[in-house]
Order: C-alpha cells, then sequence, then structure tokens
C-alpha cells in the first residue's frame, strides 16, 4: 500500500511540507522493500532511517511550536511521544520476527495511517497557526 502525498495535505510552511513529502517517499520504499522480501539487513537500514528522520521531523515542527508559542503545542507534542514509541514496538517487533505478515501490516496501519491522519488534522492546524503568526518559510532559530 503506497502513501500518497498531495496538496491536501499541504501545510503551507515550506520546511514542513518539505519533509512530510520526503517522509512519505521514505515510508514507500520501506513499503515496496516489504512487499518484495528484501534482506532483514535491509529493512533493518530502512526503518532505522525512518525512525531517525521522524524524531528529526517531529524536532522541527516542535522547535516552530516553541519559537510561535503555539497554544496547541503540548497536545500536538504528545501525538509525537505516542508515536514515537509505537513506531519502536513495531521495530523491535521486526527485530524479533522479521518482515511477517503481522509486521507489515502493522507498518501499514501505523505509519502510513497516522502520518496521513496527524498531517491531515494537527499538522494543518499547526501550519495554519504559524502561517497566521508570519511562519510561512518557517526559518528556524
Amino acid at each position: 500500500m503506497a502513501i500518497q502525498w498531495d496538496k491536501s495535505l499541504a501545510v503551507g510552511v515550506k520546511l514542513v511540507d518539505e519533509q512530510h513529502q520526503e517522509l512519505f517517499r521514505m515510508v514507500n520504499g520501506l513499503m515496496e522493500a516489504l512487499m518484495k522480501g528484501e534482506t532483514k539487513a535491509e529493512l533493518e537500514s530502512l526503518l532505522g532511517f525512518l525512525g531517525r528522520y521522524v524524531v528529526e521531523h517531529f524536532g522541527t515542527e516542535e522547535k516552530l511550536m516553541a519559537q510561535y508559542q503555539y497554544p496547541d503545542a503540548p497536545k500536538h507534542e504528545q501525538q509525537h511521544a505516542d508515536f514515537v514509541k509505537t513506531f519502536l514496538a513495531v521495530k523491535s517487533e521486526f527485530e524479533k520476527t522479521g518482515a511477517t505478515v503481522g509486521v507489515s501490516v502493522a507498518v501499514s496501519k501505523v505509519v502510513c495511517t497516522w502520518l496521513r491522519e496527524h498531517i491531515g488534522g494537527s499538522d494543518i492546524a499547526l501550519g495554519k497557526f504559524l502561517r497566521t503568526a508570519g511562519a510561512k518559510e518557517a526559518q528556524l532559530r
């Protein structure tokens, strides 16, 4: 199952939108590798890279929330923390069992579904706030 970024998911903050598009490319690469039955080492590498990038991306959003004093920051940051916890659980399951159907379904559900829902809801709201606050190009200090 490929995950497609489209303009309805644009938050209107250049840096965040670019990172979201990169996340979608990474997730699609991981899903393709799972379907092709790539080696465990290759899949571990992809999962690790995705996990590190997600943390980097969440850091970007959280810096912007702090910089512009986003009122819903605690709730948004908790969503990030919950995702990381769930992602690490899926990664741990993969490390124990390999690329089982259950792991593939979990990656699809946890990563693909969560990303679309989070970006389409919480990140769109954050983007609207940031644009109103003048953060269209989102230059981090």
